[in-house]
């Protein structure tokens, strides 16, 4: 269960934003394990909300394939930016804005154990016009690194698989464009903030489980610290600082909020 005060949290920034004929957009930010996807789940239901992940937009598998051909091998792994279909995003919200009380909007989805976006008759349906609508997503309002930072590689993943850069430049230079024109039309950000990185590669683990229902093995575990690797750079980055967020929830390594702190107003 949520603690009800990050619903109210949630609660209080859509009366910042709504008026009439406006369909507030909020973002849920965090890393992977935080807690944001049970966060827009209740929210919605409470608030009478839609809700949307940016893991369900993520490009299907060929189309993953494809970009790891032409730019570089790593984007065939979900998850950084350049990995989505913004532009299916951005017909979706187009679509939720500007419901009515009879529409069904269909919402797309992804199976993260197919690695692969689900069929359109797979896609749930959000019946009427949204009060408000909350995208959730782990990299939502980052901000691009400069430059320099870019040149020296964090872990081993990009010391072994990207050594000259390019894939890490590919991924700030999207996040300088196409990223930056979706954060700009967000009403408001939240971000759940991990106590340190460390703790995501244990979040992840747990998220993992509870999608399988069974324990993760110790050779799976590996798999995902690889994993893990590729988020780590926008991760650490976001922990220090490098997010446009409205409120800030410090989470304690159990994910309970420490604190909550409004970072743009009252």
């Amino acid at each position: 269960m949520v603690d009800p005060r990050l619903v109210q949290a949630v609660d209080a920034l859509i009366r910042r934003h709504e008026r009439p004929g406006h369909v507030p957009l909020l973002a849920i930010a965090g890393s992977q394990g935080s807690g944001k996807s049970t966060l827009a789940a209740e929210a919605a239901h409470a608030l009478s909300c839609a809700t949307l992940s940016l893991d369900d937009v993520y490009l299907t598998k060929a189309e993953r394939a494809d970009l790891a051909q032409r730019v570089h091998p790593l984007f065939a792994v979900r998850g950084p930016p350049g990995t989505h279909d913004l532009a299916l995003l951005d017909r979706t919200l187009t679509r939720l804005r500007a419901a009515e009380p009879d529409d069904h909007i269909p919402l797309p989805a992804f199976d993260k154990l197919s690695d692969d976006r689900r069929p359109d008759a797979a896609w749930p349906i959000f019946a009427g016009r949204p009060r408000a609508i909350l995208l959730e997503g782990w990299c939502l309002g980052a901000t691009p690194e400069d430059e320099p930072n870019l040149a020296v590689p964090i872990n081993a993943l990009e010391r072994d698989e990207d050594p000259d850069g390019l894939w890490r430049h590919a991924i700030n230079d999207a996040l300088e464009a196409d990223y930056a024109r979706l954060f700009a039309t967000f009403g408001a950000v939240i971000f759940l903030q991990a106590p340190d990185f460390d703790r995501v590669l244990d979040w992840r683990t747990e998220q993992e489980a509870g999608l399988t229902g069974a324990p993760v093995q110790a050779s799976r575990r590996a798999e995902l610290s690889r994993f893990v690797q590729h988020f780590e750079r926008i991760s650490r980055h976001m922990l220090e600082g490098g997010v446009a967020a409205d409120v800030v929830v410090e989470l304690d390594r159990n994910r309970a909020p420490a604190a909550i702190r409004s970072v743009t107003g009252p």
